[in-house]
């Protein structure tokens, strides 16, 4: 899956040193590493493929066709580095033709060579060079495609050579060509993964600082504040009483916000809805939920948290001083379902309509947008004298207890 550059982090190793900076630095692919030393290993056996023509050309029915191929082979070789190292070749399209060109290759050695000079040397232009498609299989796609990459040119290697021989004690190459393929494929896996929960673990450790700081700077603010609002409409009385109630509700709510803490894990752990929604019961806030947990994502979880505690806000705001709040969640296996509901004033007929025209989008964004953010939806029920009433349907993943 593409990845943005802001969700990963560079990767290198003790031999980046030998490519420039440009190269190393903004690679982002945790097998980057991997791809790099395969072009190492592709100039190594580019090396070994030179020598070996150098040796056998005299050998071969037609020497000038055999530097004639292996002219465009280097050209080749070229064009496949290039394309690795840069990343613009990690691709199925650009890996699939180094395959099969290499296979064409191979498939010439009958037509360069009489069949005496097949029977008893090694394919053209040697089984060493022929391992770097086999590496290229496996660095993108994985041990599979290592394995059928290693197959495809151990079977190209047996149709050349005439025979299937499966006497690895004496020729092993399409044994090693198979064991490469996947080992370097599970090495290429393996980075992959491990490079995601490397990733994962800085973003959490960089949300959890946040977080902190976050706290912080509204405990001292904020927190502080309200309780000051609290304390003293208390003491006045009066009308104020009521706003020192709303002060203090709300300063209990963001305490609770400040105290919660994502599980270790990442945005897939699966979080108890009933236990947070639990958590809100209060004067004037009664909540029902089913006894066993209604496991949700975490951050599924926190949004609709928040749409929640929008609700939540909204009629102790609004719904008058007498109104009691009823939050009731049931879950439906495949999704859940909150109603929240409070025996307030209601609202009167196009107040909402009223309140969007002048710009106030409280109840679209933070509760209506949440949701449907999340795939659900957001049902509103209200009249003036009987209450409001929200139903918030959330999808959630089947079978997702373990």
């Amino acid at each position: 899956m593409p990845r943005s550059p802001e969700s990963v982090t560079p990767v290198s190793t003790g031999l980046d040193h030998i490519f420039p900076p440009w190269l190393r630095l903004d690679d982002l692919d945790p097998v980057g590493p991997l791809w790099r030393a395969a072009q190492i290993f592709r100039l190594a056996s580019f090396g070994y493929a030179l020598g070996f023509q150098i040796v056998v050309n005299h050998d071969l029915d037609r020497p000038g066709l055999t530097w004639a191929l292996f002219g465009l082979l280097t050209v080749a070789n070229i064009w496949w580095a290039a394309g690795y190292l840069v990343g613009f070749g990690r691709r199925w399209w650009f890996v699939a033709s180094e395959v099969a060109v290499s296979a064409v290759m191979m498939l010439s050695t009958s037509y360069v060579a009489d069949m005496a000079w097949v029977a008893n040397n090694q394919t053209w232009p040697t089984t060493l060079w022929m391992t770097n498609c086999v590496l290229s299989s496996a660095l993108l796609g994985g041990p599979w495609w290592g394995l059928l990459g290693g197959a495809a040119v151990g079977l190209t290697n047996f149709y050349v050579k005439g025979e299937i021989v499966l006497n690895f004690g004496r020729n092993a190459t399409a044994l090693l060509l198979l064991m490469t393929g996947m080992a370097i494929g599970l090495a290429a896996s393996r980075a992959r993964v491990t490079h995601e929960r490397l990733t994962t673990a800085i973003r959490a450790a960089a949300q959890a600082a946040e977080r902190e700081r976050l706290a912080r700077e509204v405990h001292d603010g904020v927190l502080q504040v309200l309780a000051l609002v609290s304390r003293r409409g208390t003491e006045i009385g009066g009308e104020t009483a009521q706003l020192a109630g709303l002060a203090a509700q709300q300063e209990q709510r963001l305490r609770r916000l400040i105290a919660a803490r994502p599980a270790d894990g990442g945005s897939d752990t699966q979080t108890d809805l009933g236990a947070a929604l639990q958590a809100l019961a209060a004067d004037g806030v009664s909540v029902s939920a089913p006894p066993d947990p209604v496991p949700l994502p975490a951050t599924v979880l926190a949004e609709v948290m928040s749409a929640i505690d929008n609700i939540l806000t909204n009629s102790a705001l609004h719904a008058g001083p007498e109104a009691h709040s009823y939050v009731l969640l049931e879950d439906l296996d495949e999704e859940v379902i909150i109603s929240v509901r409070d025996t307030g004033l209601g609202i009167a007929p196009g107040r909402l309509a009223q309140a969007r025209s002048e710009g106030r989008m409280g109840i679209d964004r933070s509760i209506v947008g949440r949701i449907e953010h999340l795939g659900g939806r957001a049902q509103l029920h209200s009249a003036p004298g009987m209450g409001t009433e929200w139903e918030l349907t959330i999808p959630v993943e089947k079978g997702r207890r373990r």
